[in-house]
């Protein structure tokens, strides 16, 4: 059993990165020793993940184009949406012109939405986290005006399907995302905000403890800055994730509060 790229990997992402570096150069050893037998070299490696990073965001912002567009104009909301989000990465320089570029090739007539989510399902196979983190990203873009369009949810939904997943999974994203976004609005502590803490974790009122600390659980889980990142996240979106946990985490906290749990 080769182990000495998991061994190596660790130790220099550790010196550089602490844990985060640590789980990432483990991750990026794993490959090499994965591939060494082949004759791949850690260059491969690299090259491959970087890749990857690389298709995740420019399909990304293209398909947020795309969905900005499906109303049929893309609104001053809709450029907000996405300018908020590079703010939000803190994109300078080249990274958002790429972005930027990425962004107006999905407006464009001639976008192939399937084709562009078939590579994109390639290069995300057995990493779930990422592909519900991207259909977030889209679903956030097409409720930037607080409505879902039909035509918006066309596309979602094809999305969705194209990534694997069916109707009742996209409700229920839709449903965490709303509830997300309400719960920003209402965090004073009243009782609309209680409510949409439960739909944030994807339960409600009536279950036990132990259900909410396991739904709580199952969404750090999911959505852990340094696991994305391991899978193939890019880098500039490291924040984004950061949010997010932020947000499970308040809803979780409200949520215990409310019930006096430990």
């Amino acid at each position: 059993m080769r182990f000495w790229g998991k061994f190596f990997g660790f130790i220099i992402g550790f010196m550089f990165g602490r844990i985060f570096g640590a789980l990432l150069g483990l991750w990026l050893g794993h490959l090499y020793d994965k591939r060494a037998a082949s004759g791949v070299g850690f260059r491969e490696v690299l090259g491959q993940a970087k890749n990857r990073q690389a298709i995740f965001f420019n399909t990304t912002f293209a398909v947020m184009g795309h969905v900005a567009k499906a109303s049929g104009q893309v609104t001053e909301t809709d450029i907000r949406i996405a300018t908020l989000l590079m703010d939000q990465m803190r994109l300078t320089g080249e990274a958002r012109k790429e972005a930027q570029q990425a962004f107006r090739e999905g407006k464009s007539a001639d976008f192939d939405l399937r084709s562009s989510l078939q590579a994109f399902r390639v290069i995300t196979m057995g990493r779930k986290e990422l592909v519900q983190m991207f259909i977030e990203i889209q679903i956030q873009t097409a409720l930037s005006d607080g409505e879902l369009d039909p035509a918006e949810h066309a596309i979602l939904m094809t999305i969705a399907q194209e990534l694997g997943y069916g109707r009742a999974q996209l409700d229920e994203l839709l449903k965490r995302w709303q509830a997300e976004f309400r719960f920003h609005q209402t965090s004073s502590g009243n009782k609309t905000s209680i409510t949409d803490a439960y739909s944030l974790l994807g339960i409600t009122n009536e279950a036990s403890d132990q259900e909410v600390k396991r739904a709580y659980r199952k969404l750090m889980n999911e959505h852990h800055p340094d696991k994305l990142v391991a899978k193939g996240l890019p880098p500039e979106m490291m924040e984004l994730a950061n949010r997010k946990a932020q947000d499970i985490q308040a809803a979780y906290d409200r949520v215990k509060s409310e019930r006096g749990m430990r």
